[in-house]
């Protein structure tokens, strides 16, 4: 697998070249000005990759999100794991072999963010699991769920891969926590575990960082990453106001 970026070839600009909004180099910009107006991208941080076709669009690394454009994306064959396209200077995004796991599972989009309710959800979550297992959870942070139910905007996620249907008002909502790491990249082991543990999920939390959020689509990703943020949000206030989760929280 080759994943090494160097110079960019001019002649492979047309992959990158649209007036359509909806082609994946304009669409990743789009999004990642929404996203820094979210407080989902600040400081360079998180990321959105695209799959198109054969190809898979990635920004870079270490860029302000916010003024990201067209030139600036990497370019992947999904087949091969080799960038057909590199931008000059930029560095390719250390997130792309936790897109890839997610593309790998025929997502259309993958959405990294560093949503402050993400981080304070997995930081009440492992709370909760310290309190009840005492120091021994702190080794089995990948055990660690985020769950909740009875919440209108869980209808904003699907019930899973291969599935018909959304999640309902009654259906409990769960999405793994998987422990940080000091490299991006380290996450990739322990996110296609979770996935394989919960083969329903279309988001997987990271502790004490973010979240990545996939779909089968843009729109889809989009929607899903939407409806998570305002729940994390959610359960946050909840939490404070001492409300539980579920039926059988022990807040």
């Amino acid at each position: 697998m080759s994943t090494t970026a160097g110079s960019t070839d001019d002649s492979m600009d047309h992959l990158i070249t649209s007036p359509l909004p909806s082609h994946p180099a304009n669409h990743i910009c789009a999004l990642c000005r929404n996203f820094y107006t979210l407080g989902w991208v600040t400081g360079t941080g998180g990321g959105v990759s695209i799959k198109h076709g054969p190809h898979i669009f990635i920004a870079p690394s270490g860029v302000q999100k916010e003024l990201m454009q067209p030139g600036d994306m990497f370019v992947m064959e999904h087949a091969s794991r080799a960038y057909v396209r590199n931008p000059p200077v930029l560095k390719p995004s250390a997130c792309t072999p936790l897109f890839l796991a997610a593309f790998d599972r025929g997502a259309g989009c993958c959405i990294h963010t560093h949503s402050q309710w993400a981080v304070l959800v997995t930081l009440l979550v492992e709370r909760d699991a310290l309190h009840q297992q005492g120091s021994a959870a702190a080794s089995m942070a990948e055990l660690l769920c985020f769950e909740i139910e009875r919440i209108e905007q869980i209808k904003g996620i699907p019930k899973g891969q291969g599935k018909q249907g959304m999640l309902g008002y009654f259906d409990r909502l769960r999405v793994p926590i998987i422990p940080n790491t000091a490299h991006e990249e380290d996450l990739t082991q322990s996110l296609e575990a979770a996935m394989e543990r919960y083969p329903d999920t279309y988001a997987v939390l990271v502790l004490r960082h973010g979240v990545y959020v996939w779909g089968d689509d843009v729109q889809k990703a989009k929607t899903q990453a939407e409806s998570l943020d305002y729940i994390f949000r959610l359960a946050v206030e909840m939490r404070r106001l001492e409300l539980p989760w579920t039926d059988h929280n022990t807040n």
